[in-house]
């Protein structure tokens, strides 16, 4: 009996020991570099860009999500998915997965404009404009991502005018009729 009970402790944490070890990352995982995606996810990242070229947003969706499971570091995957939520006027996520795209890779000017430009369409243009100074000092003020991004934020700024002044109030004056005497 105490035979049995030993046998079943140590079966015990050897199990739990088990569990534990096939839940670390494999040291291929640990080896690889941040720039080697799986190719399975590179083909439904692909994939996913000719539904967005053939004006399909919700099958590129579903591909570009496939891709990220397939490879949760295929930083082009989170962009393009980034890029497909501005395209449906949604800017708040846009910049949610700009912001994931950045985690991977902070100096990635794609990210980084692309996060500027969805500030913009957002009409935090304070925000943008810091998004802007950065990616001057990442890739300088002749790349064409900096001149897009200043384009989008200048185009913001004289928007937010135009649509303050529409909303002047117009001055209303009520008429009165003066009262008769009957009732």
């Amino acid at each position: 009996m105490k035979r049995w009970e030993n046998a079943m402790r140590i079966s015990f944490l050897a199990i739990g020991a088990g569990l534990v070890l096939a839940s670390l990352p494999t040291a291929s995982d640990a080896q690889r570099a941040d720039n080697d995606i799986f190719p399975r996810s590179i083909a439904l990242q692909q994939e996913g860009h000719q539904a967005q070229e053939a004006g399909d947003l919700d099958q590129a969706i579903d591909f570009y999500e496939s891709a990220l499971a397939a490879d949760p570091r295929n930083r082009s995957a989170i962009i393009a998915l980034a890029q497909v939520a501005r395209a449906q006027g949604l800017p708040g996520k846009a910049i949610g997965l700009y912001r994931e795209a950045l985690i991977l890779e902070p100096k990635d000017i794609v990210a980084l404009t692309g996060q500027g430009e969805a500030l913009a369409d957002k009409g935090a243009l304070e925000l943008a404009r810091e998004k802007l100074a950065e990616a001057e000092r990442v890739c300088g003020a002749k790349c064409p991502q900096v001149a897009a991004l200043e384009k989008t934020i200048a185009s913001s700024a004289s928007k937010r005018v135009v649509a303050a002044e529409a909303l002047v109030p117009t001055p209303v004056v009520a008429t009165v009729k003066p009262a008769t005497g009957q009732n």
